[in-house]
């Protein structure tokens, strides 16, 4: 496909981004993502069109608001450069496949999930249960995925979650994992089967033992450290869709 094609691939994935830190920002204070339009929040001034063009406009005013002239936080260009690319990085893997705009749609949905619940610690049931939905009906029309292996994720990565907690919380006598996790990881089976669930469960305990570790050396903390566990589940998501399958056929052909 012509290099123009990605171009406006990229900006069309910028613009996703925008509406993500809507998203992302106003879903846990329970605020409407349509109404009022964005507006700056610290001096609340509207911002004008053409402030608020994604990844552009925070470069053109150099990170600041053009009323109040307050720091722009990092994040918002991060998740608007973050979805852009992975717009690109979809397409190139899946052209013009019926894949391409579902797998950007899922993954739109993981960094909504992602970053809410780095900052609140919560997991949307209005992400995650449509997404189980979307998911399960978008099986029928991807030939990689089908019905029975949708329905075969979401059974296995929800209850396989649920089973875990419930254990956790019988030996321990206190709640290890919440319920988002359980869904998101069902919501997770629907789009990518249950080898993707499998693959996602294997892949986020490496990265959060991982960071959790981390965590432990830098703070100097114990060992009941809060570690919000939705964005590694995602991380593992989002790593199957890319390299997953080769990964697992690697796999077994070193056994």
């Amino acid at each position: 496909m012509p290099y123009l094609f990605y171009f406006y691939t990229f900006f069309l994935g910028l613009c996703i981004g925008s509406f993500l830190n809507v998203c992302i920002y106003r879903l846990p204070l329970g605020k409407s993502i349509v109404r009022p339009r964005s507006m700056c929040p610290s001096c609340g001034h509207p911002i004008h069109l053409l402030d608020n063009i994604p990844l552009f406009s925070f470069l053109i005013l150099r990170g600041k608001c053009r009323h109040c002239h307050t720091h722009i936080p990092w994040r918002y260009p991060l998740v608007e450069l973050i979805t852009g690319l992975f717009a690109v990085c979809i397409f190139l893997k899946f052209g013009l496949q019926v894949q391409a705009p579902i797998y950007l749609l899922f993954i739109a949905g993981l960094l909504i999930i992602t970053f809410i619940d780095i900052d609140h610690k919560i997991i949307p049931d209005m992400i995650s249960l449509p997404g189980i939905l979307i998911g399960f009906a978008a099986a029928f029309i991807m030939p990689d995925l089908g019905y029975k292996n949708s329905l075969a994720g979401i059974l296995i990565g929800g209850g396989s979650l649920y089973t875990i907690a419930w254990i956790y919380t019988l030996i321990t006598k206190r709640e290890g994992m919440g319920g988002g996790d359980i869904k998101l990881l069902a919501m997770i089976g629907a789009f990518i089967g249950w080898q993707g669930v499998i693959f996602t469960i294997f892949t986020a305990s490496a990265l959060g033992t991982a960071a959790g570790l981390i965590q432990m050396i830098i703070s100097r903390s114990n060992m009941k450290l809060a570690i919000p566990f939705g964005p590694f589940l995602s991380m593992g998501a989002i790593t199957f869709i890319f390299f997953g399958r080769a990964l697992i056929a690697w796999y077994f052909g070193m056994l």
